[in-house]
């Protein structure tokens, strides 16, 4: 989908934002892998006994397929509410990076802090990986409302997915279960890998991914923090560096 210039007139109001950024649900690779992402969840979510509703509030409300796959397991293993919290809120953590770079990017002088409220809990790793892509197209005071719609259609997705994978769940077998997860990782690693301009940006995802095999070796349960912090750092350096280079 090719979005229309910065100075269109398609791009006056907000109601236009939110159209163009529903529409671009449908340009993502992203969302076939997040339907069939939700599939399983749907299914995981009815063979632990929760009811479809349950299934329903849990995409809406935790939008995380990791964390909504922590929250079933727990509670499904018979764990208390507060340690099912707990497991969600530090797999959750993992996504504070993100919306503290997408916020940046739509946030205007005026911007009210409520205006977005929304943005950030739409911010899972599918919206901010498409952010990069799609927000230098458009106009500043239409980010935030075009970020809604994104965020509304891919929500949207997982909803519809998670209705057909409960109904469906008698007829997926496990083996499907498995592929389905790790489809999600291979899919946000070619699109981030896509999304990547810079040095840095190449140097830090390459480096990640050398680094978590050995960060697995300490068995610390925070083996991807880890790595990312590392290669992060690394990265970060080299490109302070190759500035100070330039304009030595």
């Amino acid at each position: 989908m090719t979005l229309p210039p910065l100075d269109s007139p398609r791009w006056h109001g907000a109601m236009r934002a939110f159209g163009w950024g529903l529409r671009a649900t449908s340009a993502t690779i992203l969302s076939p892998v997040l339907f069939v992402t939700f599939i399983g969840i749907g299914a995981l979510a009815h063979d632990s006994g929760f009811s479809m509703l349950w299934a329903i509030l849990s995409t809406v409300l935790v939008w995380a397929g990791p964390a909504q796959i922590i929250l079933v397991s727990t509670l499904g293993s018979g764990v208390t509410i507060v340690q099912a919290a707990i497991a969600v809120t530090m797999s959750a953590i993992r996504l504070f990076p993100m919306v503290v770079s997408v916020l940046p990017l739509v946030r205007r002088p005026e911007t009210r802090r409520r205006d977005l409220v929304l943005v950030a809990h739409f911010t899972a790793v599918t919206l901010w990986v498409e952010c990069y892509r799609f927000l230098p197209h458009v106009p500043r005071e239409g980010r935030i409302a075009f970020v809604h719609g994104l965020g509304t259609g891919l929500v949207s997705i997982g909803f519809v997915a998670t209705i057909i994978g409960y109904l469906l769940a008698a007829n997926l077998s496990q083996t499907f279960g498995a592929a389905v997860l790790l489809l999600t990782p291979l899919a946000f690693l070619f699109s981030t890998a896509r999304n990547s301009k810079g040095i840095a940006d190449g140097l830090s995802l390459g480096l990640g991914l050398v680094f978590y095999p050995l960060a697995a070796l300490l068995n610390s349960g925070v083996d991807i923090l880890v790595s990312g912090v590392a290669a992060g750092t690394i990265a970060f350096g080299v490109h302070k560096w190759r500035e100070r280079r330039e304009f030595a």
